[in-house]
């Protein structure tokens, strides 16, 4: 299973969801997607786009500023 980083970090809604959008469109289902960012509403809004289109959210950290999410690519890929 590869991880693929995405750096999302000084973006405000909705940019870390688009740029989550825009990473998971040219992966395979089963890899990760690692996302820093720094909005704090991304802590419900890439979840939510999680759950809508069909990828699984593996694990969420908040230290500091920043926020990490772990998504793994499911077979809703668009």
């Amino acid at each position: 299973m590869s991880t693929h980083q995405l750096d999302a970090r000084r973006l405000l809604c909705p940019m870390p969801v688009i740029r989550v959008q825009d990473a998971i469109a040219v992966l395979a289902p089963g890899e990760v997607l690692e996302v820093t960012c720094t909005d704090p509403g991304a802590l419900n809004d890439v979840p939510a786009w999680c759950r809508i289109n069909g990828h699984q959210v593996l694990e969420t950290t908040q230290q500091d500023e920043e926020i990490v999410i772990r998504i793994e690519v499911g077979d809703g890929n668009d």
